[in-house]
């Protein structure tokens, strides 16, 4: 397995199976569906419920709970059962070959699929995605600003717009699935997620406990959150500050083994449950540490891994799912890893501040020729928080959460639009489209792109029109438009209020400085949002 952790190399580890390989039980049915049909709610929640209804998806056979008598059963042929899943209707066991014919002739049992993939040694890689040379100080340079150190990775993904314009992931749900959560529960950089209870809750499918916030966790989690939800007051925003979060840790940095897959399973049924409108998840998987679990780049195919499968059924819920690419560009391994490789989860790439392609970022596409990565964002130098400060980290770990965050903004603005819509747009608006390459995919995000595409196209009514001109501008700035304006706000690029006037069609702009500036528009009906350059 290879993960995408960017702290640690992690230690070795050797899991001797004699006899036994990990395999999963397929059940032939679910007995209990007719009663989940009936009552819904003793399965998901109504804001999953909602997401469904929102989305025109119907609830399925896969919603219902897993037979329990079934479980037991299993059981009692002495098998220890801790992981299942109901999406995929069976449970994980370690069996022999004997025991898998055994479980084969129950008649309960519709198949028996063992998670080891080759025959053949697959070539083990170290975990080398650490987080690169972590800064724990703060940018004092740029303290000053609302944004801080964080201002200009948002710009590069043009997110400003949707925040301007109110959407900062208000009402949206993500579940980050990570690795644990150390100092989110203490940390100053956190505290606004606390104060605003954004935080909703968390588990740990690792240990099977609540105890996400364990200091001998590794902070993988914590970091990728704080690129997301993270604040510090003129110092750090992050990409959906608003949002609110479920928690929940998959990953046992200190082995590589198959059973994370399941953690991962897991976690994305309980999300849904919960009715998260977002999953985001820095982790990744090829080699494991017995190589007969190990994937081939052919296995990359977006169908033959667990986890890549249940992300397709996380997307078909409704759930926007975003996978880390993987850092391993400059390994002989370079490849995507899963569940990047499923065509339905949104995969991210890594660039630097240049807008090139951070030489770690893993390429694509699928072993199926889908492209991957989706688009990318800004992996190299990024900053995020950890504790009660900023730090500067590498990884597509790091890229991957400020895509989500825009994601939520969007989902923010609108909740409504189909998602597979949702991610086409995000492609078609992205910096190389209609052209892509291996390892950024179609380019850059541009949120604000996409949120002012669908403000002018058939997506969304728009009742009036409207345009600013001229742009650039060296003196007045004016707003062409039926509606009665009833304000025109003016941000400098670091989001900075300049001026306000109420109650008129134009704006003087004469003393400005030269620069990128934006303009927020309050109509009777609607607030519009656009960019303007002052000569």
């Amino acid at each position: 397995m290879k993960k995408i952790l960017l702290f640690c190399l992690l230690a070795g580890y050797s899991s001797v199976f004699s006899q036994t390989s990990l395999v999963f039980v397929y059940f032939k049915d679910k007995p209990n569906k007719v009663a989940f049909y009936a009552n819904p709610l003793s399965e998901l929640s109504q804001k999953s419920l909602n997401r469904r209804t929102a989305l025109g998806i119907a609830l399925n056979d896969q919603d219902a709970p897993i037979e329990q008598s079934y479980i037991q059963n299993i059981q009692t042929l002495g098998f220890t059962v801790t992981d299942y899943s109901k999406w995929l209707n069976g449970v994980a066991v370690n069996a022999t070959p004997a025991q898998v014919s055994t479980l084969q002739a129950q008649t309960y049992v519709q198949s028996v699929e063992s998670f080891a993939k080759n025959s053949s040694t697959v070539p083990k890689f170290k975990n080398v995605n650490k987080w690169d040379n972590p800064n724990s100080s703060t940018d004092k340079n740029l303290t000053v600003f609302d944004y801080g150190s964080g201002s200009a990775q948002i710009d590069q993904v043009n997110l400003r717009p949707l925040h301007l314009a109110g959407y900062t992931g208000t009402g949206v749900t993500i579940a980050v699935i990570d690795t644990g959560f150390p100092t989110v529960d203490t940390g100053s950089a956190y505290s606004r997620l606390w104060t605003n209870s954004h935080i909703k809750g968390g588990y740990d499918f690792v240990t099977k406990s609540t105890d996400i916030y364990n200091a001998s966790l590794n902070n993988h989690g914590s970091v990728v959150l704080g690129a997301i939800g993270g604040y510090i007051q003129n110092t750090f925003v992050g990409s959906a500050p608003d949002a609110d979060f479920y928690l929940y840790r998959s990953e046992n940095a200190a082995v590589e083994v198959p059973e994370e897959e399941l953690y991962w399973i897991e976690a994305a049924e309980e999300a849904d449950r919960k009715g998260v409108d977002l999953i985001t998840s820095s982790l990744g998987y090829a080699t494991f540490d017995d190589p007969k679990y190990s994937y081939t780049y052919a296995n990359m195919n977006g169908t033959t891994s667990f986890i890549a499968r249940a992300a397709e059924i996380a997307v078909n819920k409704g759930i926007f799912v975003l996978a880390a690419a993987g850092n391993s560009g400059v390994l002989p391994w370079h490849y995507i890893l899963t569940p990047a490789d499923n065509a339905k989860v949104f995969t991210i790439g890594s660039v630097d501040s240049a807008g090139a392609s951070s030489n770690f970022s893993s390429y694509g596409p699928n072993s199926a020729g889908v492209v991957k990565p989706d688009a990318s964002a800004r992996g190299t130098a990024t900053t995020t928080v950890m504790n009660n400060t900023t730090i500067t980290v590498n990884g597509t770990s790091i890229a991957t959460p400020i895509a989500a965050g825009g994601v939520a903004c969007l989902i923010q603005a609108f909740s409504t639009m189909n998602r597979d819509l949702m991610r086409d747009k995000l492609r078609q608006t992205a910096s190389l489209y209609p052209n892509h390459t291996d390892q950024m995919g179609f380019g850059i995000l541009n949120f604000g792109s996409l949120y002012n595409n669908v403000l002018n196209t058939s997506d969304l009514v728009k009742k009036e029109k409207l345009s600013i001109f001229p742009n650039p501008v060296k003196n007045i700035l004016n707003i062409a438009t039926e509606s009665e304006v009833l304000s025109l706000e003016v941000y400098d690029n670091l989001g900075r209020l300049i001026t306000k006037v109420n109650d008129q069609k134009s704006v003087k702009v004469e003393d400005f400085s030269k620069g990128v500036y934006y303009l927020k528009i309050q109509t009777k009906d609607k607030v519009y949002y656009e960019k303007f350059i002052k000569e």
